[in-house]
């Protein structure tokens, strides 16, 4: 590794001149998902990643002795954050586990110091993974054709749904059996099945990492945990498997990842607004900065699940300015995750809460 990272500088990111257009038509085409599901549940859920699968409360250790390019933002200082963990699948419906979708993770971190981002309350630091290396879109407007695609079948042709996620399923294993990864494939219903607690998750898209430029990842590394990477659930007729399985492992499991941090170092090799393109984790590692530890518990307790799952938002959005959001998809994010959770504070009579201790 001896190139030296990227420093972070205003220019690395590239606005597109129809960024706002691209916005407002994706707040309208969320609009179409969010009032339909609200009107068929009785209530407001997520635009995506509407389904959790467990909650979990745990804590975010930042590790000591840290190299100055690693020791930045939230990890320039070694210690202990509680943390919050959503497990979910990423359509914006709850649909039956039948129908197979990417896994999610969202992470919210307490009591962290340093510049809010714009219109970031409170202080805590929020960090948002799927178990893909990569966006299924290059851009937002790319992401916007997908997204009107989904949206005129939220809620609606369950059972075409799962016949054609069972299809999409064969499909991907022959891809990946020689050596193709498909995000279109798995983003329609293709992805496995697969255990969300023995997944690895990856940011995807770059952020800011203080002085530079890095994308994250969430490895599990307990090895109860290692011994579920690769294992699918059985689904068969069992339209709540993925959380049933979480809550019977987790009463038992103590749970631990290991988050890394992969810098950028060459512009070229790791571009910031193509999201699409892996960086190499040969040529650019991903290296250790903290972990997540979490003590056996109820993963689907109702009043954490209520806390979590109804009064909490999450957003990359959400944090200090030292992780900003970088890139194209990034910067639509922050507009369009608000316009949901507010469509969900409006609707249910909820507002939602952010931490602004290390107790929230």
């Amino acid at each position: 590794m001896t190139q030296p990272p990227v420093r972070y500088r205003p220019d690395v990111e590239e606005t597109k001149e129809d960024e706002q257009e691209t916005i407002q038509q994706l707040n309208e085409t969320f609009d179409v998902i969010l009032e339909r599901t609200a009107e068929d549940y009785g209530h407001a859920v997520r635009a995506v990643h509407a389904k959790a699968h467990g909650v979990l409360q745990g804590e975010f250790v930042v590790r000591d002795g840290l190299p100055p390019e690693l020791a930045q933002g939230v990890f320039a200082t070694p210690g202990t954050h509680k943390a919050y963990l959503r497990l979910s699948t990423n359509a914006g419906d709850i649909l039956p586990d039948a129908i197979s979708l990417p896994r999610g993770v969202a992470i919210k971190v307490f009591d962290v110091a340093g510049e809010r981002l714009p219109g970031s309350e409170g202080t805590a630091q929020d960090f948002i993974m799927v178990n893909g290396k990569v966006f299924q879109a290059k851009t937002a407007d790319k992401f916007l054709g997908n997204l009107k695609m989904l949206a005129k079948t939220t809620d609606r042709m369950e059972g075409t749904k799962k016949v054609m996620s069972a299809a999409l399923r064969g499909v991907n294993k022959a891809l990946v059996a020689v050596g193709i990864e498909s995000p279109a494939i798995a983003s329609l219903g293709g992805a496995p099945n697969a255990e969300p607690l023995g997944e690895t998750y990856y940011s995807a898209v770059p952020f800011r990492y203080g002085e530079y430029l890095a994308k994250f990842s969430l490895a599990p590394v307990s090895p109860e945990m290692r011994a579920l990477t690769g294992q699918e659930i059985d689904i068969d007729g069992r339209e709540d498997a993925i959380r049933e399985e979480v809550q019977r492992e987790m009463r038992s499991m103590a749970a631990e990842w290991e988050f890394r941090v992969q810098l950028c170092r060459d512009l070229d090799a790791q571009p910031i607004e193509d999201p699409t393109a892996e960086w190499d984790e040969e040529a650019y590692p991903f290296q250790t900065v903290a972990s997540i530890r979490v003590p056996a518990q109820d993963s689907w307790d109702e009043a954490t699940r209520r806390t979590i799952d109804e009064e909490t938002r999450f957003s990359v959005w959400t944090g200090i300015v030292d992780h900003q959001p970088l890139g194209n998809i990034n910067r639509a994010r922050r507009d369009t995750y608000r316009h949901s959770a507010d469509f969900r504070a409006r609707v249910n009579g909820c507002p939602y809460h952010e931490p602004t201790g290390a107790d929230g």
